[in-house]
Order: C-alpha cells, then structure tokens, then sequence
C-alpha cells in the first residue's frame, strides 16, 4: 500500500468508504456484526492477512494440538506481517474463542496494524486496554479447539458475510470494518479524503442551523462556491 493511501485512509470514516465504494457498485464490504474492543484508537488501516477456521472435528482438535509449532493459529500469529490487519474467518461464531488475549497481544508486540473476527476473542478486558484495534462479535471464554480447527492461512476467507482477499485494504473506526479490493484502494482513499472534506463543511453548516436541501448534495451553484470559499479559508 501506498504510504499516501494509508496516510488518506487513516483520516476518514468507515461511512464515507461505504459510500465511495457504492458508486462503484459495492455494496457489501462492510463486515457485519463485529465491533471494536478499543473504539478510542485511531483508524485502522492495513493489508488483510487472513486466517481461516473450519467446524472442529474432537480426533483433530484436542489441547495437544498447541504443541506444533506449525499449528496454523500459532504460525499465523507469528507470520501476519507487520502492518498489515489478521482477519479472522470463525463462521461468524462467537461460541468458542478466535484468539485469547495472549495471541493479540504477540500480533500488537509484532507491529501488525488490527485484528479482526467475525467471532469472539478470550481475555476481551485485557485486548480492549491494548493499543492496537481489535474487532469482535462478542466476548467468548471457550478456547477455540472446542469448536473451530485453523485450516488455512493467507488464502480468500468469508468475515461478516464479507469476501476478503489477501491484500484486500481494511480500514476499521469506531463504527465497525471495512473492506477495500485491493486494485481500489488508492482511488478510494483520494475520493474518501475529498468527500470528508465536503461533509466537514456541510456538517458544521448544519450545526449552524441550514437546511440540507440544496447543501447536501449541493445541488445549487452557490453552494459549491461557498464551499470553494470555505475551503480556501481553512487550507483544505
């Protein structure tokens, strides 16, 4: 990713990206059901790194499995590369854990940018004081052996009814995920930080008591010139 791009995606809503995306024609990358553990961190923003849960079989799945150093969880954990964002697919299952408190915190040691799963993390008190964003359905106790096998890493996962490629960009605030093809990223991001420039002034418009009929969308001239005119005076 370009740092430009990143940089541009850090400063903008999941709302805005959504609404940029549905011009394109997509309507469906907002992750559904996970929320942030953090929600007062700044964006999340990085390359998906994904790993892949199956319903567990009990003769695969018992504790001793842990001791592989190839376990697919573990060397996930210890491979997801710095900066990007783990996105986790648990079937949108909440029963058993994705990952525990200890995982999360080896990924945030490691550099990598978030965590995401449309299941539960373990240890949910201890992720939500870490400094990087990590995002759930809902808090889960059970370690994830009891119900979920890590099958495949790095490979096209389904999270919140949401496809996810490798390299995919995420970007999550404290509304919710979202995810950009990878071939869309940078377009996305410069219309993003453009449409936010818009709406700030519309929003402090608003504040101010005008009506939203001709203003959003600006559908008369002198709105688009007053807004040229804001634009100038507040150097963006």
């Amino acid at each position: 990713m370009k740092a430009e791009t990143r940089q541009r995606l850090a400063q903008v809503s999941t709302a805005t990206l959504c609404t940029a995306l549905f011009k394109r024609g997509l309507r469906n990358q907002f992750i559904q059901d996970v929320r942030p553990l953090n929600p007062g961190l700044p964006n999340m923003v990085g390359e998906a790194y994904t790993l892949r849960y199956i319903p567990a079989r009990e003769d695969r799945n018992g504790i001793e499995v842990f001791q592989n150093r190839e376990h697919p969880q573990r060397k996930a954990v210890e491979e997801c590369p710095p900066g990007a964002v783990m996105v986790i697919d648990s079937r949108k299952d909440a029963r058993a854990a994705s990952a525990g408190g200890i995982l999360v915190a080896r990924l945030m040691q490691r550099g990598v940018a978030g965590v995401v799963t449309d299941g539960g993390f373990r240890d949910s008190p201890d992720i939500a004081k870490y400094r990087m964003p990590a995002y759930h359905s809902r808090p889960s106790a059970p370690t994830n052996l009891t119900l979920h096998e890590a099958i495949e890493i790095n490979g096209p996962i389904g999270c919140g009814d949401v496809p996810v490629f490798p390299g995919d960009v995420v970007v999550g605030d404290a509304e919710g995920v979202v995810v950009i093809p990878a071939h869309l990223a940078d377009e996305i991001a410069a219309e993003a930080a453009e449409m936010t420039v818009f709406e700030d002034f519309v929003q402090e418009k608003v504040m101010e008591g005008r009506s939203i009929r001709g203003l959003y969308p600006p559908t008369e001239e002198a709105t688009r010139a007053e807004f040229k005119a804001w634009r100038e005076a507040h150097g963006r």
